[in-house]
């Protein structure tokens, strides 16, 4: 029977493995109809009265084989015979699987190599290591360690090292959620409907879409914005919609694909790897990081950026970079318009349909000919007029006080939002000094989620200034009509509902950035900075020196019967 087993790998071209140990016993092709997982000892003998020992009987042939005999082998190609599996009662290791010393939301590289192929991870300290064979630093790392559970951080499957066998366990499919969290297309369209809270390791409860967010070194100004986007939840359904496209493909029921279809930015972020192959590596790391936020079984209190940042960093050209703070605003912009191009067809993408709205802008420009014979210079005016795209409006605040009042105190000025506004109003001139150009800005086309850019920050060669002047800002019912053409604001919704605000405190160079944002289940307000997650009053959002505003359209009313 040895020699049948010999000429039988050979003829597979796979090397004759170790001897079997005591805990796994690896069948290769050659009929085995029974193998039983037995401790076989070499010399052991029989005891009078005890049952026989099973072994494993090959068809066509009447000579048992003791399992003990039979090799482990290892097939070419990178094809591995199985080693068999267990169940997490029959692991004698399980007992210490470490879930507080779990964090999936690095990058997935081996600490020792550096390397990004066949990375696993220790579930008892919670390292990544490379590799399972005898030479691998998963292999050193367990004999070293003592530590014995591993989980493949691709496949997900957990593996006991350096025995070799797969653990197939259903109490391991939290580490495996928390790993890649996937949400259904029915979870994901009733996110709205009932706000969902749950306690993670250290006790907390949190609300589900709430995890504050890790400041890798200077990257809170990042957070702030990634916060205020994912409350971006639109009311409105879009019959361009992509997403709508994925839910058809996948052939969902209709209710649940109009659901979807209201809430397209968050639920296409969502689900965005659920549909057709990743074509962004941006979006699809933007994705990761909404699902994890999103993520109710959660084991920390809190997300880290690191994998969305380093993409950011490599598709910026280090525009922006993890140890040194940038500019909220220039990164928002970045995102939305790499994203647009990532996604976009034909100039339309989901970026564009939620956020970009259209002004008209008039440019005037005087200009000097020179008359013919005794005709002297004639003066005349070059008009042009175009429409421009846009993400978010800038709106520039008013000098900052250069003296103080009789007490000695500097006075704080303050400005209605409408002042600011009245820059896209159609009759105010704005003076181009380089260019010698006279600008009148119109808004021709209102997004459903309109962001403001209010301009707090002024830069020389010398230093950065900040101006404290305090916006009053209303938190409902923002009414744009006055500030697009009649014929068009019949046609468009012009009352916004404010989601979200960036603010910033403290010096410009040494300060900090946060965010206030509306929860759409709970419909409360938090204040989100970094770490840190709790309610916070309506009223205060609007005292705060906000520095980025996102408002939502409000849905139109039914008529009534």
């Amino acid at each position: 029977m040895r020699s049948k087993i010999s000429e039988r790998t050979k003829e597979l071209g796979v090397k004759e493995g170790f001897g079997l140990n005591e805990r796994t016993i690896v069948s290769i092709d050659l009929g085995v109809t029974m193998v039983e997982e037995e401790a076989v000892g070499g010399g052991e003998r029989e005891e009078p009265g005890s049952p026989p020992k099973k072994r494993a009987r090959f068809e066509g042939d009447g000579d048992d084989v003791n399992p003990s005999e039979m090799i482990s082998v290892v097939i070419s190609d990178g094809m591995r015979a199985s080693r068999g599996q267990r169940a997490g009662v029959d692991c004698p290791y399980m007992d210490t699987v470490n879930r507080s010393m779990l964090d999936f939301d690095f990058e997935k590289v081996c600490s020792v190599s550096l390397e990004n192929l066949n990375v696993y991870a220790c579930l008892v300290c919670g390292k990544y290591l490379q590799g399972r064979g005898r030479n691998s630093h998963v292999y050193f790392h367990s004999l070293d360690q003592s530590h014995h559970v591993f989980i493949n951080l691709d496949t997900e499957k957990v593996y006991c090292v350096p025995d070799g066998y797969e653990i197939v366990d259903s109490t391991l499919d939290d580490i495996k959620h928390a790993i890649n969290p996937q949400l259904s297309p029915d979870q994901v369209a009733s996110l709205n409907d009932n706000p969902i809270r749950f306690r993670v390791l250290n006790g907390t409860m949190h609300y589900q879409g709430l995890m504050g967010m890790n400041n890798l070194h200077a990257t809170d100004y990042a957070n702030a914005v990634l916060q205020s986007l994912f409350v971006v939840v639109s009311l409105f359904p879009n019959p361009k919609n992509t997403l709508l496209k994925t839910i058809r493909s996948h052939q969902f029921d209709r209710s649940l694909a109009y659901r979807l279809q209201q809430t397209p930015f968050r639920n296409f972020c969502l689900l965005y790897t659920r549909g057709p192959k990743a074509k962004s590596a941006l979006m699809k790391r933007l994705g990761e990081l909404v699902r994890k936020v999103y993520n109710s079984r959660a084991f920390r209190s809190h997300v880290s950026p690191h994998e969305f940042m380093q993409e950011v960093v490599n598709r910026s050209n280090k525009q922006f970079k993890i140890l040194e703070q940038g500019d909220p605003v220039e990164f928002l912009a970045f995102v939305l318009n790499t994203l647009h191009g990532d996604l976009g067809e034909n100039g339309d993408s989901e970026i564009s349909r939620i956020f970009r709205g259209m002004i008209q802008m008039i440019t005037e420009k005087d200009q000097v000919e020179k008359g013919s014979g005794d005709q002297g210079a004639r003066k005349s005016i070059k008009r042009k007029r175009r429409l421009v795209p846009y993400f978010f409006l800038s709106l520039d605040l008013p000098s900052r006080p250069l003296f103080k009042d009789s007490m000695d105190r500097k006075l704080i000025p303050q400005v209605p939002l409408h002042t600011l506004l009245s820059k896209f109003d159609g009759v105010q001139e704005h003076h181009m000094v380089k260019t010698g150009e006279r600008r009148v800005y119109r808004i021709e086309k209102l997004p459903q989620y309109l962001i403001l850019h209010i301009k707090r920050f002024t830069r020389n060669n010398f230093f950065e200034e900040k101006n404290p002047t305090i916006v009053q800002f209303p938190a409902t019912n923002l009414e744009l009509k006055d500030f697009v053409p009649h014929s068009v604001a019949s046609q468009q919704i012009t009352k916004y509902d404010l989601v979200a605000a960036v603010t910033h405190e403290g010096e410009p160079k040494a300060g900090s950035y946060q965010v206030n944002i509306k929860h759409p289940p709970t419909s409360k307000w938090f204040q989100v900075q970094d770490l840190n997650v709790k309610e916070t009053l309506p009223q205060l959002v609007t005292l705060t020196e906000a520095h980025i505003l996102i408002y939502e359209a409000q849905q139109p009313r039914k008529p009534e019967n």
